[in-house]
């Protein structure tokens, strides 16, 4: 018999549609508060709801409050897996966060919905049963936080809504999934080789996202940095390259005691120094930006957070950073 903890957040996985407007929004009652009723008997689910917000409202403080009630939860009640139902848009986000933050080997699984549960072809509750029995599975302990959506089981490190309506939005380009699931089984067909952990207490640095664009100059970085900002994470052209109009404002902004963690705004492919002209990678690099590797923008500006609060020293920074 397995306990599971399912903890709602919010999101169209709680929401329904409004039949005469089309508009979809949150009700008073989780319409998947009863998901005890479609699993077999040898599950018993333990059902909270901790937020009831649609993803782009939820911010690094919700996900760290959440990382803390994990840990609570689980240090009241020998749970053996624990799911969270999250909105879409910032759901990567907050796995990923919950990657680098929990402390435990126990599976746990972040899943949500593109359509609402009255919708026609809805997923949510098809998500959900999937998730949980993910995390059920003993083999699925030791993997980190884990996405499960559409029959695929992700890594938060690598998955990212690659669409904005889609039922298969969440994908791993480059990566792919790590698992499936059936009607009736669950299979994992890769392996994790790495996982960080970082046990922090709080979320007090500001990082900002910009991305890279021809004919960019310094204007934004300029302003984006007198802003007040502790991190900095651009999402950089090709390899790992900028325009050379941003090189004095990058070196400034390093001058200033500001970390700038670099990723390539292309989806595949990895960041690195190839290119010495100016605004190369090579020169960038040597400069002290930090090359991000295996990670989307979003998702190095939540590891730069979580970091920054242990370090701000580059040659600390540096091999966080790599694969």
């Amino acid at each position: 018999m397995k306990t599971i903890l399912v903890i709602h957040t919010g999101g169209t996985i709680s929401m329904k549609e409004n039949k005469e407007t089309g508009e979809v929004n949150t009700e008073g009652k989780h319409p998947l508060d009863e998901i005890s009723t479609h699993l077999k008997g040898s599950t018993v689910i333990e059902d909270e709801i901790l937020f009831y917000l649609p993803s782009p409202h939820i911010g690094p403080e919700h996900m760290l409050q959440l990382g803390q009630y994990i840990h609570e939860k689980m240090a009241e009640k020998n749970y053996d897996g624990i799911v969270i139902t999250h909105g879409t848009d910032t759901l990567e986000e907050t796995a990923y966060f919950l990657d680098l933050f929990l402390q435990t080997k126990k599976p746990v699984i972040v899943t949500g919905a593109m359509r609402s549960s009255n919708e026609i072809g809805s997923d949510g509750l098809y998500n959900l049963l999937s998730a949980i029995r993910v995390s059920s599975c003993d083999e699925a302990q030791g993997k980190g936080v884990l996405v499960v959506m559409n029959d695929e089981i992700h890594t938060a490190k690598n998955v990212t809504k690659t669409s904005t309506s889609n039922v298969a939005t969440f994908q791993s380009p480059q990566y792919g999934p790590i698992g499936i699931t059936t009607k009736n089984e669950v299979f994992f067909h890769h392996k994790t080789t790495t996982h960080d952990s970082y046990p922090i207490q709080k979320l007090s640095k500001k990082v900002a996202l910009i991305k890279a664009y021809a004919g960019m100059d310094g204007s934004i970085i300029d302003a984006v940095k007198e802003s007040g900002i502790d991190g900095l994470v651009i999402e950089a052209l090709g390899q790992g390259n900028l325009p050379p109009e941003t090189i004095a404002s990058i070196q400034t902004t390093i001058e200033k005691g500001i970390s700038v963690v670099l990723v390539s705004r292309c989806y595949q492919g990895i960041v690195q120094p190839t290119y010495s002209y100016k605004g190369g990678g090579s020169q960038l690099q040597s400069m002290g930006v930090i090359f991000a590797n295996g990670l989307t923008g979003p998702k190095a500006r939540i590891k730069l957070m979580v970091v920054l609060e242990m370090t701000n020293n580059p040659l600390e920074l540096t091999p966080m950073f790599s694969y």
